[in-house]
């Protein structure tokens, strides 16, 4: 009964972790947001100039906007697309300011156990509270929960060039022309970095696609500005994602955009290549060397897209089930694995999914997929619909998980897709346009691939 009057620590003030912070306020539950970043959603406000593919209506949570409401809040067209600015300043900063004192910003996480038990003890354990540990400007605080939802997403841990999940050797050496995010090429100190050079992009999702789409509107502009794509995989019937078959038309948009960028000669495709170090030639310029001896010809920057991954340095001290691939909630792998997930489809899922052998302990948001990829906010938002529910004891309403996500037109596993001999016969492509004769290769003989998609599959089953 003690615990019931502690706070629920909300580790990340991003869309997920406000929005939970709204439905514990709803249910009557005070919440602690602990923000590491200087103001709410503030890795949302470092792609601000990337626009959504899902539209206003689908990225503002019904607790959050009920908690607006009353201040007069003007909800935005949902059918219109808000860029990551808009999101940040027409919804989770008026969202912030409404929860008030109850959201911390500049107080970063350090650690979080059980009062008085790390992770070796049993005795009395789940009767103690959460002890959450972090640091502000001022120095070293402690705070006492009853429940930890981490919310804090992966936006500071990208994954690296090398195809290993390590850094290539060198890429660490070449950090002064290697970025992990897409550029804002509308700024023009940002533009001038790529403006008439050559550059690599490394990556196969949504991120890649829009690198691709924005340099090549430079290149239309700036004679010698070229894109050379890295792809681990070969190319197949969803490379380009889903098209017109993707179920959120602003992502399948993405993908044609990068394929008109390969089609329209502003980017050349390079397949199968995993890249195993960065050097620097006689000009300073960057050669990327490749696990099958291959070396591209010289880039002048590097786009480096390849996915994010959850930072679990301050649980240590917390009991975690974690997919030993994905580092995900050990229910929820299964229905998100790339390796083996097709057409886009996530099962609903809540806190049964999303539990762990430490009860009260939630990964929820970005950080729940771990490392895998396409994630959407709605999914975030009925996490935390659920979970909050299950902290407030109400498990009819928690355990009632109802999610329906758009599908994205492609079937088949990325982790199949890493073959790169794959894009043949595979299970590539679902309803996906064909792409058209694409050159392959850099510094080596073109060839060209074209594959229509397989009959069958997923489209209208």
């Amino acid at each position: 009964m003690r615990n019931q009057q502690l706070p629920v620590v909300v580790i990340g003030a991003g869309p997920t972790g406000l929005a939970a912070a709204a439905h514990l306020v709803d249910r009557g539950i005070e919440p602690l947001v602990l923000e590491a970043g200087q103001s709410a959603g503030a890795a949302v406000r470092e792609w601000s100039h990337v626009r959504l593919f899902s539209t206003w209506g689908e990225v503002i949570d019904p607790a959050a906007e009920k908690l607006l409401a009353p201040t007069g809040w003007m909800r935005p067209d949902p059918a219109t697309y808000p860029s990551g600015g808009e999101w940040a300043e027409l919804y989770l900063q008026p969202l912030a300011d409404v929860l008030g004192d109850r959201v911390r910003v500049g107080a970063t996480v350090t650690g979080v156990s059980r009062t008085g038990r790390d992770r070796i003890v049993d005795a009395d354990r789940e009767s103690q509270p959460f002890v959450v540990l972090f640091t502000t400007a001022d120095g070293e605080e402690r705070v006492f929960a009853r429940a930890v939802i981490d919310a804090s997403g992966t936006w500071t841990t990208p994954s690296p060039a090398g195809a290993s999940g390590l850094p290539a050797l060198g890429e660490n050496a070449a950090a002064d022309r290697i970025t992990y995010r897409v550029p804002d090429l509308k700024d023009p100190a940002v533009r001038a970095r790529y403006a008439g050079k050559r550059t690599a992009v490394i990556g196969s999702g949504a991120s890649a696609f829009t690198a691709l789409a924005t340099l090549a509107d430079v290149a239309k502009d700036e004679p010698g500005t070229h894109a050379v794509w890295i792809l681990r995989r070969g190319i197949s019937g969803s490379t380009f994602g889903g098209g017109e078959a993707d179920q959120l038309p602003a992502r399948g948009a993405l993908g044609l955009a990068a394929k008109a960028a390969v089609d329209n000669g502003y980017a050349d495709a390079v397949t199968g290549f995993r890249t195993e170090a960065i050097e620097r030639d006689g000009e300073g310029r960057l050669v990327l060397a490749g696990e099958d001896g291959r070396r591209l010809d010289p880039v002048d920057e590097v786009i480096v897209l390849t996915g994010l991954r959850p930072d679990l340095s301050f649980l240590s001290e917390v009991r975690l089930g974690l997919d030993e691939r994905l580092q995900a909630p050990t229910e929820l792998a299964p229905l998100i694995d790339p390796n083996q997930h097709s057409c886009g489809t996530v099962y609903p899922h809540g806190h049964r999914e999303l539990s762990h052998p430490e009860p009260g302990v939630y990964l929820v948001g970005m950080k729940s997929y771990g490392r895998a990829p396409t994630f959407l906010a709605m999914t975030g938002y009925e996490q935390v619909r659920s979970v909050t529910a299950a902290i407030a004891g109400d498990l009819a309403s928690a355990d009632r998980v109802e999610l329906t996500l758009p599908e994205t037109g492609v079937c088949g596993g990325a982790g199949l897709f890493d073959d790169p001999d794959a894009g043949q016969a595979d299970a590539g492509g679902c309803c996906a346009p064909a792409p058209a004769l694409v050159q392959i290769g850099v510094g080596a003989p073109a060839a060209v691939v074209a594959e229509e998609a397989p009959a069958g599959g997923c489209c209208g089953s």
